[in-house]
């Protein structure tokens, strides 16, 4: 396991303890490791690019390890009292929604490959900012209550919005795909029915064998 994959990895482990340190109320320790997986997110990515380090435990480790995070700080958020619930079950159903439907189409020999567009990039952001201003808020009282109102609402339009452009992409792979074909195999002909062999006659020989006695059309 390089680098990038540990750092990663990090990432995973401290979901549990986020959730833990939000719920008890530890919210500047919360922020400290909401920065700190932030900061590791960034250094991983620089050094698979930087160095080669591309790996495809990676590739599947690094989404998940930034969507746990972040789903974990809305859920526990939402349970705190300190994100509305309304907002924490969009963003979990878009999560669960996309994942249904690649396993979906995957089941159904229908494959699509998942590509971050540019909704969902704004959507990622404008989550991570929503998060790191409330832990901020609660953790150092910067005062941004109206930030983070303002905040709410716009995630919230982003995620359903980008939850559409999904759903319809994938609604539209799925109407277009055309399965491959498999020709159906030739029958065998029989020896009686090739061209150039007819009345193969069966004689009876002294000794009681037969042999087979092909006469020319």
């Amino acid at each position: 396991m390089n680098i990038p994959n540990t750092l990663t990895f990090a990432r995973i482990v401290s979901v549990p303890l986020l959730i833990w340190l939000i719920i008890e109320g530890e919210f500047f320790a919360a922020f400290v490791v909401f920065m700190r997986a932030g900061i590791s997110d960034a250094a991983d990515g620089y050094l698979a690019k930087r160095y080669g380090w591309h790996t495809e435990l990676g590739a599947y480790l690094d989404p998940i390890a930034d969507k746990g995070l972040l789903v974990a700080i809305y859920v526990a958020l939402g349970l705190s009292g300190h994100l509305p619930v309304w907002l924490v079950i969009i963003v979990v159903s878009r999560d669960i929604l996309i994942v249904g439907a690649v396993v979906l189409a995957w089941i159904m020999s229908r494959p699509v490959e998942v590509k971050p567009l540019a909704v969902s990039k704004i959507n990622t952001f404008a989550q991570i900012a929503l998060a790191g201003f409330v832990l901020a808020q609660l953790g150092l009282g910067l005062g941004v209550e109206g930030l983070v109102r303002v905040l709410i609402w716009i995630t919230g339009a982003l995620t359903i919005l980008s939850a559409f452009v999904y759903f319809f992409g994938w609604l539209r792979h799925m109407m277009s795909y055309e399965p491959e074909h498999v020709e159906a195999r030739p029958k065998r002909q029989s020896a009686t029915s090739r061209p150039g062999i007819q009345g193969a006659g069966v004689r009876s020989a002294g000794n009681g064998s037969t042999r087979s006695e092909v006469r020319a059309p």
